[in-house]
């Protein structure tokens, strides 16, 4: 058996590093579970009835939680279909020609009967030189998959994966549920964090009184000692008793586990809040940071459709499985209707002739497996505005060329 090459042992240990995070948040997890089932439920709780009620919704929380996060790591990413692959002819053509109008027009000429409506920033057609496709509208090459993602979102080192059009429902759903489950062990938890700082205070008071009584009179120095392990005694078995905090053991998961919870609580609103915007306006993290390129232009909202079209092209058309992690989404990934209109006050305004109104893209139909006809009704419309003024529109998009571009992103 032949020896495995540097480079395979290097990627196949990169590989493993790239886990770190996740074993980092399993363990997390577990320690979490411990800390609140065992040495707060269990351990500090004395009411039966608290007692059953929090670890029933613990668990209600914690299995939503998981579910979710498991579905996120585990739903492979989805990748272009062959369609958009080139053939082994077109891969030779392509690779004979010279980066320039002639490679352009072999990439027009496949691109002209799929989908693909969107463009690079120079108009030239989005083609991955590496997975050697066309790319389809709002498909990205992630550098750590080394491969074509529908829909990608973003690769989440937190998950191991690439979020995208497979598991995007998923991921919202694991930022959700682990925001609840950190909100709701922060609620339950606080009222025995106060208890053991209360705790902490009226020992730490009862030390500096003797400590000063001992220092005005040092012929009493035996006396005063004893009088402080009397007392600080009794405050612990006062708070033991009173407080629900029995052990140093428990008392240090308790604090630990607020502080985690609250930590937690805070980094993963402002990033559920942010997806949340995302879904409002049905962009990606890629397409917020770099709006996409149609035919017309650059336009950040051309595939807003409005906000109950963009939530039901996430979660889908039946509500009873909106919260839970199975897969939902509407269309194929590969296609996606636009409006192609400007919806957004801060956005530049579109050529003339391709404004309609609000009412107009609240009635645009959502088709339930997109093809390119049922794309955008405006797409008809415009396609004659293009023909016209195919001239202006080359020097507007900077078309003189189109073939100095052959888009490579990652």
């Amino acid at each position: 058996m032949a020896p495995a090459s540097p480079s395979s042992v290097k990627r196949r240990c990169r590989r493993c590093l790239y886990w770190i995070p996740v074993l980092f948040i399993s363990i997390i997890v577990c320690w979490s579970y411990y800390a609140y089932v065992i040495q707060l439920c269990i351990v500090s709780m004395e009411n039966i009835g608290e007692k059953v009620l929090c670890l029933l919704a613990y668990h209600f929380f914690v299995l939503l939680f998981v579910w979710s996060y498991w579905k996120t790591i585990f739903t492979s990413p989805m990748n272009p279909t062959k369609e958009f692959h080139l053939s082994y002819a077109d891969k030779e053509l392509i690779e004979r020609e010279p980066r320039g109008e002639s490679q352009q027009e072999v990439l027009r000429r496949l691109a002209k009967d799929l989908p693909v409506y969107t463009r690079t920033m120079s108009g030239a057609i989005r083609y991955c030189d590496r997975c050697q496709l066309v790319k389809p509208d709002r498909c990205h090459h992630c550098s750590v998959c080394d491969k074509c993602i529908l829909k990608m979102d973003h690769h989440c080192p937190w998950v191991n994966n690439c979020v995208g059009f497979s598991n995007y429902k998923f991921f919202l759903l694991f930022l959700a549920y682990s925001l609840l489950y950190c909100l709701f062990i922060v609620a339950t938890d606080l009222q025995y964090f106060i208890k053991f700082w209360t705790m902490t205070l009226e020992l730490s008071a009862v030390g500096n009184e003797t400590q000063s009584n001992v220092h005005h009179n040092r012929t009493q120095i035996t006396q005063e000692l004893s009088t402080v392990d009397s007392k600080m005694q009794s405050s612990v078995q006062h708070n033991e008793t009173q407080n629900g905090l029995p052990d140093t053991q428990a008392k240090f998961h308790i604090m630990f586990l607020f502080f985690a919870a609250a930590m937690f609580s805070v980094s993963l609103s402002s990033l559920f809040g942010y997806h949340c915007w995302l879904v409002c306006k049905n962009r990606s993290t890629l397409e917020a940071f770099r709006a996409p390129v149609f035919r017309h232009g650059t336009d950040k909202n051309g595939f807003s459709l409005g906000f109950s079209k963009n939530l039901r092209q996430i979660f889908g058309d039946e509500k009873k499985f909106w919260l839970l992690p199975v897969f939902t989404s509407q269309g194929d990934g590969c296609s996606f209707p636009t409006c192609l209109v400007n919806q957004d006050p801060e956005q530049v305004s579109t050529p003339t002739g391709a404004n309609l109104t609000a009412k107009s893209i609240e009635n645009h139909p959502f088709p339930s497996k997109p093809l390119r006809e049922s794309q955008s009704h405006l797409l008809t419309d415009s396609q004659s505005w293009t023909e016209s003024n195919g001239n202006s529109e080359k020097g507007t998009l900077g078309m003189s060329n189109p073939g100095l571009a052959i888009e490579n992103e990652t």
